[in-house]
């Protein structure tokens, strides 16, 4: 068995980031820049009023009780088109150009109007609530990076940088499968002694989130033809993802049925716990990632395994959510593998605090719905008590 960061780096390793390909900013959310993104223009692009008031020479209202002529109205998106000189002032509002030779805004509850002429209750003091040209950026200014997922707050700021379309990689393409005669869909009549499927819902989710494109080949039978058709299915894939039959017992077929398709082995099984059973190799070259078949290790190696790769096929760098918190109640000292225990989250006074569940069998998926974290247990671990610190892998 191979540690889960010498798995992680043997995963990650097998990828380089996907192609490239542009996209209106409108279909941008989530997805990972393929180059730098630089503002077309300056935010703002003039100096603007950050007030309704009046725009006026500072020199001018040197103290209260000043009165001025109104020369004109700058309303927003319509710029005063002369200059403001000696004992002048234009009207103003939030958001207008400033016009040239103002230096200041004097609001208008600080204002008595009377016809053409102002009287101001304050002094004018230079810079007073004008933005300035390029504030908030600068044309030429990097507004995101290469290999950078963009949020929606990004897809505002490069709005504003005048930007309307952006260079992305594409979406990794993840071809997955779940295997076994006993599986069937929600909502269709039962084999005898059958399950329903589910991780694949999780899975195919968790895919779309982290940015790649899920394709779902449905439920595989436990016959070799069956399992040697998936390589048949899956043209065009950057990565496919098996779930079951990674063991060793007698109808576990993905590594022999798939031998005869072009499949070579990197490696199987993983100091962990849950998720022993992984394989991992390529599949006529292209990568394969298969997770053991127990619904919670399918989901637990999918947040470990799956969301680094795709993060290389991305060109993003993965940070992976672990935070310090401190134990909810005593565990007891670990065995070889690495635990990963499922646990609820409450804050108190300030500090994080982690507390495993009682029963952490693999196939309990109520109890990863229930989780907020998985408590990091390194392999050898002593045995904790309530209050020690322990690394914490977030959920959401």
């Amino acid at each position: 068995m191979i540690s889960v960061d010498e798995a992680v780096a043997r995963i990650t390793g097998a990828f380089t980031p996907v192609g490239v390909e542009t996209v209106p900013i409108s279909e941008a959310a989530g997805r990972a820049t393929a180059a730098d993104i630089v503002a077309q223009t300056s935010q703002p692009p003039s100096a603007v009023s950050s007030m309704d008031g009046y725009a006026v020479r500072a020199q001018d209202v040197p103290a209260p009780g000043a009165t001025l002529s109104v020369i004109g109205s700058a309303p927003a998106g319509h710029p005063f088109a002369g200059k403001v000189g000696i004992g002048e002032t234009v009207r103003i509002f939030t958001g207008s150009v400033v016009p040239g030779g103002a230096d200041a805004i004097i609001i208008q509850e600080d204002a008595e109007a009377s016809g053409e002429r102002v009287t101001f209750r304050e002094a004018a003091k230079p810079g007073r609530h004008i933005r300035a040209a390029g504030l908030d950026f600068k044309a030429g200014e990097r507004l995101a990076m290469a290999g950078h997922r963009l949020s929606v707050r990004d897809l505002s700021l490069i709005a504003a940088g005048d930007v309307p379309q952006v260079k992305v990689r594409k979406r990794p393409r993840i071809h997955f499968a779940a295997t076994g005669d006993e599986l069937s869909r929600p909502g269709e009549p039962r084999k005898p002694g059958g399950i329903v499927a589910s991780s694949g819902y999780g899975l195919a989710a968790m895919i779309e989130r982290w940015g790649g494109e899920a394709v779902d080949l449905g439920i595989v039978p436990d016959t070799a033809e069956a399992v040697a058709g998936i390589a048949d299915r899956s043209n065009g894939a950057d990565l496919i993802v098996t779930m079951g039959g990674a063991s060793v017992g007698d109808h576990d077929l993905v590594q022999t049925a798939l031998g005869p398709k072009g499949f070579e082995l990197d490696f199987w099984k993983i100091a962990m716990r849950p998720g022993k059973p992984l394989i991992f190799g390529r599949l006529a070259g292209t990568p394969l990632l298969g997770l053991p078949g127990n619904p919670v290790s399918t989901l637990v190696c999918a947040i470990l395994f799956l969301r680094p790769a795709i993060a290389a096929m991305l060109g993003t760098e993965d940070r992976m959510p672990i935070v310090a918190g401190r134990l909810g109640k005593a565990v007891r000292e670990n065995d070889a593998r690495q635990d990963y225990l499922r646990a609820r989250i409450e804050t108190m006074d300030g500090e994080l605090f982690a507390t495993p569940f009682d029963i952490q069998d693999s196939s309990m998926l109520s109890v990863l719905a229930r989780a907020d974290g998985l408590i990091v247990r390194a392999p050898h671990a002593p045995a904790a008590q309530a209050g020690e610190s322990v690394p914490v892998l977030l959920l959401e």
